[in-house]
């Protein structure tokens, strides 16, 4: 017999998947973790963390880049003094602590802006070695953190100039909302920085001192934690970074104090593609977000519901193997040792017929062969014996219902979590302070490519050559991914350099009065356009056109489904998933979402963020319009994201889908057995049936041959032997009377 072949290994293989199914049952279902703490809450933490990471490594590395980017303009242009660098660095960027420009020869400072920068730190001697001028942190005496970045200033027949700047590491644009603290921390798990745990003397009463000093000892353990952890190779870390994040990150579960535990999520600064390196990764740097959250003592789990489907599943199990030998196995092995008898001369015992099906047709024929190799008379005059009209399909399909008896139940009835789930109200606050946090960093994101455009502005003179405008604009575009065109345009609308992609104009077109807008092309693709005007040029501007794939790409988050960003008409202009620009929204439930969010409350507008139910459909839903400043403002954009509650790890849903997964593992185990079995055994036996019948009906002529090296190719084989000797015998009775014909 074939190995894999034949009757046994299919139902032996069933047996095997329905006892280990039933193992998988009784441990698994009704056990999804702690339901005090969801998982989907941990995991949210860790999201949190990860943005924070995010918009840290973007803003040192972004800090870096402009002040590199800046100094080699200067270096480009005609030699200026060292106050008027730093000023048209002040007027263009508001984003370091202080400034100071030294002469490197000497050691004399030069200009200086802003707090006083540490220029002790700085060995001038070795600002040529290999990773001289990279950044380093320095700690002030007063305990807080300092990130050095520097750039060369070069002209022709001066002294060498060094450029440093000192930013903080806080977090650029990252909303905590209520109770929630972050902080920065080194490879040593020492807090650079950190926010939301507010000082000792900035309360008024001991008991909250006391949780003050509570949360800032368990956020001094995570981050203890935390360091270790990231400091691990992505590849082989334990808990590598979700999809989308190319770092090492994951969630902490800390202390219960006043009946709410202590969860943290964890992130290494990472860069943007895996492999790559940047000057903030080389940092060393991890984040750690930290909130506490309400334990949820009332559970939904049911480990007594696994034990019980687990029996159940058992008993099926045994109920269909048992149908299965007993229709079919049974029947068409004693087919197999009948044929085998009658191959062998033993003719003196009547065929034992099965009573149903194909195995009968196979007995009867086995019969009438039987009879006529003694020479007996047909048995067509004789009565026929009753048989059940059950061919080895309907068995087979019998034994499927029964396993569907169980699977059915599971996928379809068992477990459903219904519309009384309960969604933390901690996963709601995380999807509008994500959401505005997500905002923000789009706001800064166009922010800098504008205040990059003014900077290559204050650098081109009304004496600079198409030439030397069009280097300029082409190095700008190297540096920075976010333009896919960048051109001078004059004010009777004439390009008069450019890069890139060709502009998307008007014939006659100037520049625009807006520093940002945006452009609807008929339609089909919304291009944002970032103007600032030329100095001494009498209303020529450097224009910057954004690449919207790379607004797209900012908003590509884990664990906030579906983002969109719209307009003050509330029709879309980008998002994280493929989108019809200039569309409404899908839902009118969002649309009511983004009004609410830009109505004015007190000063500026705010995040909203609801849980909305309509029977089964339970979802979460956050908008942030844009806030805090800057000419992205008046583009009046709402960032707004909304994703199914059932996609989240909590507990009542995470019960649903592994009963369901169940049932759907039961019904995969018995359609791919049953289905072997229908292949190997049900359709050959089918057909050796016909073969059987035709043979006894005096059909000499059709030889049989075997499909399988199996129990039916068995049987096969005898019923071929019992024609050859039919066949033999029927030219022998042929012979004899033709010879005594001639006689």
């Amino acid at each position: 017999m074939s190995l894999l072949g034949g009757i046994r290994p299919p139902i032996a293989v069933l047996s095997v998947l329905l006892l280990a199914l039933a193992g998988v049952t009784a441990l698994t279902i009704g056990r999804v973790g702690d339901p005090r703490v969801p998982e989907a809450v941990r995991t949210s933490q860790q999201h949190f963390a990860e943005d924070g990471a995010i918009a840290l490594r973007a803003s040192i590395d972004e800090s870096v880049t402009d002040l590199t980017r800046t100094a080699g303009l200067f270096s480009a242009a005609k030699p200026v003094p060292a106050d008027a660098v730093l000023d048209k660095i002040g007027n263009v960027y508001q984003k370091w602590m202080g400034t100071a420009v030294v002469e490197i020869k000497s050691g004399q400072l030069l200009a200086a802006r802003g707090e006083n920068v540490p220029l002790t730190v700085v060995d001038r001697a070795h600002l040529g070695d290999e990773n001289g001028l990279a950044p380093r942190m320095v700690r002030l005496p007063n305990g807080e953190t300092r990130l050095l970045s520097f750039a060369l200033l070069t002209w022709q027949n001066r002294p060498q100039q060094l450029l440093v700047a000192s930013s903080s590491l806080k977090f650029p644009g990252i909303s905590l909302g209520h109770f929630r603290s972050i902080a920065v921390v080194d490879q040593r798990g020492r807090i650079l920085s950190s926010d939301g745990i507010p000082r000792a003397e900035e309360l008024d009463s001991d008991s909250q001192r006391a949780e003050a000093a509570a949360a800032r000892r368990q956020l001094t353990a995570f981050a203890a934690t935390a360091a270790e952890r990231s400091s691990h190779n992505p590849v082989t870390a334990k808990e590598p970074g979700s999809r989308g994040f190319t770092g090492v990150s994951g969630s902490l579960l800390g202390d219960r104090h006043d009946g709410d535990r202590a969860v943290a999520g964890y992130a290494g600064l990472a860069s943007a593609q895996p492999g790559e390196s940047t000057v903030a990764t080389g940092l060393g740097l991890s984040v750690v977000a930290m909130v506490p959250v309400a334990e949820d003592p009332a559970t939904v789990t049911d480990t007594a519901f696994g034990v019980i489907a687990a029996g159940a599943l058992l008993v099926l199990g045994a109920l269909t193997v048992a149908f299965l030998l007993g229709t079919v196995q049974r029947p068409l092995i004693r087919l197999f040792l009948e044929s085998r008898r009658l191959t062998r001369g033993d003719l003196t015992r009547p065929v034992g017929v099965p009573r149903y099906g194909e195995a009968a047709r196979v007995g009867h024929a086995l019969e009438r062969l039987r009879r006529q190799l003694l020479g007996e008379p047909s048995d067509e005059q004789q009565p026929a014996r009753r048989r059940i009209p059950l061919g080895a399909r309907t068995l087979v399909a019998a034994a499927g219902v029964l396993l569907l008896l169980w699977s059915g139940p599971l996928m379809l009835l068992v477990n459903r979590a219904g519309d009384g789930v309960v969604v933390p109200q901690q996963l709601v606050d995380d999807q509008r302070e994500r959401t505005d946090t997500l905002s923000d960093r789009v706001r800064r994101a166009l922010n800098e490519g504008q205040a990059d455009l003014t900077s290559v502005a204050s650098l081109l003179g009304d004496r600079t050559r198409p030439a030397d405008m069009t280097a300029v604009l082409e190095r700008t575009m190297t540096e920075h991914d976010r333009y896919e065109a960048l051109y001078v345009l004059g004010a009777d609308g004439t390009v008069q350099a450019r890069a890139g992609h060709r502009p998307h104009l008007d014939a006659g077109e100037g520049p625009a009065k807006q520093p940002l807008r945006v452009r609807d092309e008929h339609g089909r693709k919304p291009v944002v356009v970032g103007t600032a005007e030329l100095p001494g040029r009498h209303g020529a501007a450097v224009v910057g056109e954004f690449r919207i794939d790379f607004v797209n790409a900012l908003l590509k988050r884990p664990g906030l489904g579906q983002v969109r960003i719209v307009d003050a008409d509330r029709r879309v202009v980008g998002g994280n998933t493929g989108y019809l620009a200039f569309q409404k929204l899908p839902d009118g439930r969002l649309d009511e979402l983004v009004q609410a969010g830009s109505e004015r409350a007190g000063r500026g507008t705010r995040p909203s963020g609801v849980l909305y139910r309509h029977g089964e459909d339970i979802g979460l839903a956050a908008a942030a319009p844009f806030t805090g400043g800057g000419p992205a403002n008046a583009l009046d954009w709402t960032v707004v994201s909304w994703q199914p509650a059932s996609g989240l790890a909590i507990p009542a849903y995470s019960l649903q889908n592994r009963t369901v997964l169940a049932g759907l593992l039961g019904l995969t185990a018995a359609g791919a057995c049953l289905g072997w079995l229908h292949i190997v055994v049900v359709r050959p036996l089918r057909a050796l049936a016909g073969q059987a019948e035709r043979l006894a009906d005096g059909d000499r002529r059709t030889v049989l041959f075997p499909r399988h090296h199996d129990e039916v190719g068995a049987v096969t084989r005898s019923l071929e032997l019992l024609r050859q000797q039919l066949a033999g015998r029927q030219r022998r009775r042929e012979s004899a009377a033709a010879t005594a014909g001639r006689n």
